[in-house]
C-alpha cells in the first residue's frame, strides 16, 4: 500500500473539501426544508379542496360557487364517517412531515393544522348530531337566510336560481334525518331543555304558510334580475312555487309537528348540558374547543367572578363621576329608561351615528395600526325578517371583492334605540374589531386557505373584545356614558364566564343565571333571558370572548414590560393580526418570538 505524505497543498485541498462538505450539508438542509414546505403547502391545498366538497356551505360563504347546489346530509353516519376519514388522513399526513425542517411561518401553520385535526376528531365523538336544532344555530335558520337572497347564496343568474333548488331538495332529506336523530336522542337521554324547544317552535311555525309567495324563500323570485328573459322568469316562478309548496313548507311543517307533539313533552327540565347523558365530558370538550386552552370550568368560573368584581368597581366610579345618587342597579335602570339616551327618530339617524363614530376615530387608527384592510365596509340595518331575533353582527366581505364587510344593526324601533354603548359596539363588530381582523386574514398573501378562512372564537372574539378596550386611545369614550357602555359590554362578557360554567357544570338553573345577569349588568329581563338561553343552546361559546381578550391584554403587557422604549403599539397589533386566527397557545408562542426579535433589532 502506497504511503501518502500530506503536503501543504493536500492539507489545503482537504480543508477545502471539508468546507464543501459543510456547504453540501447546508444545501441538503435547505433542500429538505424546501421539500417539506412544498409537501406541507400541497397537503393544505388538498385538504381545503376535499373539505369544501363535504362542507359546501363553507364554499358558498367564500364566494366559491362550485357546490352552490349541494347540501349534504351532515347528520348521517355516512357523512360523519367521510369527515372522520378526512381528518384522520390529514392528521397522519402532517405527522409524516418534519416540523423542525420548516420555516417559522410554516411551523405556525403546522401547529394550527395539527391542533385543528385533533380537535375535529374529538368533536366527532360528541353527540351533536342528536341535537340538530336550537333557536340560535341550526340549518332551518340558515336555509331561511340563504333562501331570502340576503345571505351568502347568490341569486344573479338563472344557474344561481337552479342551484338553490338543489339545496332545497337536500334540506328535505336533512329534515327527515333530523327527526330520526332527535328520536334517537330522546331514547338516549340527549335532548333539549324544554325552554329551548319552546323557542324553536315559533321559528319553524313562521315558515308554515299556505301561499308560497308569503314565505321568505319567495324574496329572490320577487327580485328577479331585469336581465332575465320573460321565459326564464316564468320558469323560475313555476319551479320555486312548486319547490316551496311541495318541499320547503312541508319540511318545516314536519319539523314543527314533531317538535310540538313528540319532542316538547319529553324535553328535559334541567338547564345545563350536564343534564344529558355524558354531558359533563361533552362540556369539558366544548370548553377546550371554544377557549382553545386546557383551562378547567372551575378556573374559568373563578376568573369570571374576579372580573365581575373588578368591572363593578369601575362602574361605581362612573356613577359617582356623573353625580348619580342611587345604587348601581338603579343607575342601570336610569341609563336604560332616560329619554336622553334614545335621541333617534329614524333608522337612518342610528346608522349615521355609527358612521360618525368611524369618522371620529379615523385620525387615530394610523397610530395604532400599520396595516389596514383593502376590503370595503358598510353599516346596514338588519333585514326586517330577522331583526327581532338578531343581535348586531358583522358579515365578512367576499374575498373577490363582490361583497363588502357589513356591520348589521337591528333597529326594530329607532325611537327606542339606546345610544349608550354604541362606541364600544362599533369597535367590536366593525373597526378595528371583526372588520380589521377578518378582512386582513382573508387578504393576506401566502396564507394557506385553511388559515385564510379559519375561525377560532377565542382569537376572533377575543380580538374584538380587546378592540373595545382601545376606545380611549382612538379618541372615543370622552362621554362618561359611552365609557359606561364600554364597561357594560365588558361586564356582559365577564358574566358569561360565571353563568355558562354555572349552568353547564355547577347545576345553576336558567332563572339563577338570568338573575345574576340582571344584578350585574345594564340589561332588561327580556334581553338577559335571550342571552342565557343562547348560552344554554351553544354551551362554551360565550367563554371565548373574555378568555381571548385577557390573553391578548396579558401579551401586550408582557411586550410593553420587556421591550420598554422599543415597544410599538402598531407593530404589536400588526403582529397579532398577521396570520389570522389561531389557538391561543400558538399565538402566545408567536408573540414571544416577536418580542425576542424586537429586542435584537
Amino acid at each position: 500500500m502506497k504511503r501518502h505524505h500530506l503536503t501543504l497543498a493536500m492539507l489545503l485541498a482537504l480543508s477545502a473539501a471539508g468546507t464543501v462538505g459543510c456547504t453540501r450539508t447546508t444545501e441538503q438542509e435547505q433542500t429538505t426544508a424546501t421539500v417539506e414546505a412544498e409537501n406541507l403547502s400541497q397537503l393544505f391545498e388538498n385538504y381545503f379542496e376535499e373539505r369544501l366538497k363535504l362542507f359546501p356551505l363553507e364554499a358558498t360563504a367564500i364566494a366559491d360557487k362550485r357546490y352552490n347546489d349541494q347540501l349534504p346530509n351532515d347528520l348521517t353516519v355516512e357523512h360523519e364517517q367521510q369527515v372522520r376519514e378526512l381528518y384522520q388522513k390529514y392528521l397522519t399526513q402532517i405527522n409524516n412531515i418534519d416540523r423542525e425542517a420548516l420555516g417559522t411561518q410554516e411551523q405556525i401553520s403546522y401547529d394550527i393544522f395539527k391542533y385543528e385535526m385533533q380537535m375535529a376528531l374529538k368533536g366527532l365523538d360528541q353527540p351533536s348530531e342528536l341535537l340538530p336544532l336550537n333557536q340560535f344555530w341550526s340549518l332551518p335558520i340558515t336555509m331561511a337566510q340563504l333562501g331570502s337572497g340576503s345571505g351568502n347564496q347568490p341569486f344573479n343568474t338563472p344557474e344561481d336560481y337552479s342551484d338553490f333548488l338543489g339545496r332545497i331538495k337536500g334540506f328535505t332529506v336533512w329534515g327527515d334525518t333530523a327527526i330520526a336523530n332527535m328520536r334517537r336522542g330522546m331514547a338516549a337521554g340527549i335532548i333539549l331543555p324544554r325552554t329551548l324547544t319552546q323557542k324553536v317552535l315559533p321559528q319553524l311555525q313562521a315558515m308554515v304558510v299556505d301561499d308560497p309567495s308569503k314565505t321568505i324563500f319567495w324574496a329572490p323570485v320577487e327580485n328577479l334580475p331585469e336581465s332575465f328573459s320573460a321565459a326564464e322568469k316564468d320558469s323560475i316562478r313555476q319551479a320555486y312555487t312548486q319547490a316551496i309548496r311541495e318541499e320547503v313548507i312541508p319540511t318545516y311543517k314536519r319539523l314543527y309537528d314533531f317538535m310540538q307533539q313528540e319532542y316538547l313533552p319529553k324535553s328535559r327540565s334541567t338547564t345545563g348540558i350536564s343534564g344529558i347523558a355524558g354531558g359533563e365530558d361533552y362540556y369539558r370538550y366544548l370548553v377546550r374547543y371554544w377557549t382553545t386552552t386546557d383551562m378547567t370550568p372551575d378556573e374559568i368560573f373563578e376568573i369570571g367572578e374576579q372580573e365581575v368584581t373588578r368591572i363593578r368597581s369601575e362602574m361605581e366610579k362612573v356613577k359617582e363621576q356623573v353625580g348619580f345618587k342611587g345604587t348601581l342597579k338603579e343607575f342601570f335602570q336610569y341609563v336604560n329608561d332616560n329619554p336622553k339616551f334614545t335621541p333617534f327618530k329614524t333608522p337612518e339617524e342610528v346608522l349615521a351615528a355609527y358612521k360618525q363614530i368611524e369618522q371620529r376615530m379615523q385620525p387615530q387608527l394610523n397610530q395604532l395600526f400599520g396595516i389596514t384592510p383593502k376590503s370595503e365596509f358598510e353599516v346596514r340595518q338588519t333585514e326586517a325578517f330577522r331583526a327581532a331575533s338578531a343581535s348586531a353582527e358583522y358579515n365578512p366581505p367576499a374575498p373577490d371583492g363582490s361583497r363588502p364587510g357589513i356591520f348589521y344593526v337591528p333597529i326594530l324601533d329607532a325611537s327606542k334605540y339606546n345610544a349608550v354603548g354604541m362606541e364600544s359596539l362599533f369597535l367590536h363588530e366593525a373597526i378595528p374589531g371583526h372588520h380589521y381582523q377578518i378582512s386582513l386574514q382573508q387578504e393576506q398573501e401566502g396564507l394557506p386557505k385553511f388559515r385564510q378562512y379559519a375561525w377560532y372564537g377565542a382569537f376572533g372574539e377575543g380580538w374584538a373584545l380587546y378592540s373595545e378596550s382601545l376606545g380611549k386611545e382612538l379618541g372615543l369614550y370622552t362621554d362618561p356614558y359611552q365609557y359606561f357602555g364600554r364597561l357594560s359590554d365588558e361586564m356582559h362578557r365577564a358574566i358569561r364566564l360565571v353563568v355558562d360554567v354555572g349552568m353547564h357544570a355547577k347545576g345553576w338553573t336558567r332563572e339563577q343565571a338570568i338573575q345574576y345577569s340582571l344584578d350585574n349588568e345594564l340589561t332588561s329581563e327580556e334581553a338577559a333571558t335571550a342571552e342565557i338561553e343562547r348560552y344554554m343552546a351553544i354551551p362554551g361559546q360565550a367563554l371565548s370572548y373574555k378568555i381571548g381578550e385577557l390573553k391578548m391584554k396579558a401579551l401586550r403587557q408582557r411586550a410593553e414590560e420587556e421591550l420598554g422604549d422599543k415597544f410599538s403599539i402598531s407593530a404589536f397589533h400588526d403582529e397579532i393580526l398577521k396570520g389570522g386566527v389561531m389557538p391561543l397557545a400558538v399565538l402566545e408562542k408567536k408573540i414571544e418570538a416577536w418580542i425576542e426579535r424586537q429586542k435584537e433589532s
